[in-house]
């Protein structure tokens, strides 16, 4: 049994409870009024993997999931002790797991044989679905590596599925422009005015996209009516809804019930993520990287994982 399995049984054995928890368009941008800023979050501090600092979005006390998302980390930084050691292997079962790049090099590699390198600009998809046990490790010594993880659920059917992975390069996704001042989306999964991600349809029929907005002109968009909805700032400041809500640097927008998402950057450069989900309305049941619906089933996780067949099946 290697170190890095070693030391994840003896922190999984000290725990008393479970946690319950690319073409180029120009899509036409019209006005309309939709949903409102329900509420607004700041990200904590921590670490991760071997040490890798960042932040805690979703998946933190104070917002511990948002259906269908489990979690959402932030990773941004030029100083290579607070990425260098990347996140050896680990295992993850019952969800999927959402990397995207902005910028920096991250490599790739699973035990069902898959590998690669996500690239600033790209992204990768991974359906864990019954197990799998995989690493990720910064391609760089130096320079700045940014960019989100984020975790999607799998309904009760799925999570024992077939496990999956989409690497998708910058060029792969689908990029458009907002106006004239340079202002850009690249969608990731889902369709947005035209726009259509290369993320295979998925069970939360998920829509996620990247915006970089370089003027005050405001846009807005449809998003799939009774999905869950927020939007996080990584840069800037923005403005959302038509109560023009702020939404400040390192904050996620936990947005209301509607259709329309309207979004302005009122006096500078910023950056967003913008995501959308369809609620599973099922039990959480998260014990670190195994998601399931009941404590059982989390068991039956660890004993798989103690006997080297998690990914197997």
């Amino acid at each position: 049994m290697d170190e890095n399995r070693r030391r994840f049984l003896a922190g999984s054995a000290a725990a008393a409870a479970f946690a319950v928890a690319g073409c180029q368009k120009s899509p036409v941008f019209l006005p309309r009024s939709g949903r409102r800023v329900e509420r607004i979050q700041y990200g904590i501090p921590t670490s991760d993997g071997d040490g890798v600092r960042l932040t805690r979005v979703i998946g933190q006390p104070a917002l511990r999931n948002l259906d269908p998302f489990l979690l959402l980390d932030r990773f941004h930084s030029d100083d290579p002790d607070a990425y260098i050691r990347g996140f050896p292997d680990h295992p993850h079962r019952g969800f999927e797991t959402v990397t995207v790049m902005l910028e920096g090099r991250m490599r790739h590699r699973d035990s069902r044989g898959n590998h690669g390198v996500i690239g600033g600009g790209g992204a990768q998809w991974m359906t864990a679905g019954r197990g799998i046990i995989h690493s990720e490790m910064p391609e760089q010594e130096k320079g700045l590596m940014s960019g989100f993880q984020l975790w999607v659920n799998l309904p009760a059917r799925e999570k024992m599925g077939p496990q999956f992975y989409q690497d998708l390069g910058p060029a792969q996704l689908a990029q458009g422009t907002l106006g004239r001042a340079g202002s850009r989306v690249s969608v990731i999964s889902g369709e947005l005015d035209g726009l259509v991600g290369p993320v295979r349809e998925r069970p939360t029929q998920p829509l996620l996209f990247t915006a970089v907005l370089e003027d005050d002109r405001p846009f807005s968009i449809d998003t799939p009516e009774g999905h869950t909805a927020f939007v996080f700032v990584g840069s800037g400041g923005v403005e959302i809804g038509p109560d023009a809500t702020p939404v400040p640097e390192g904050a996620i927008a936990l947005l209301g019930s509607g259709r329309s998402l309207e979004v302005r950057s009122p006096s500078q450069r910023s950056e967003i993520l913008v995501a959308a989900g369809k609620p599973l309305n099922e039990p959480i049941v998260q014990y670190g990287p195994f998601v399931m619906n009941t404590e059982a089933e989390i068991r039956q996780a660890f004993a798989d994982y103690r006997a080297g067949v998690l990914d197997r099946g």
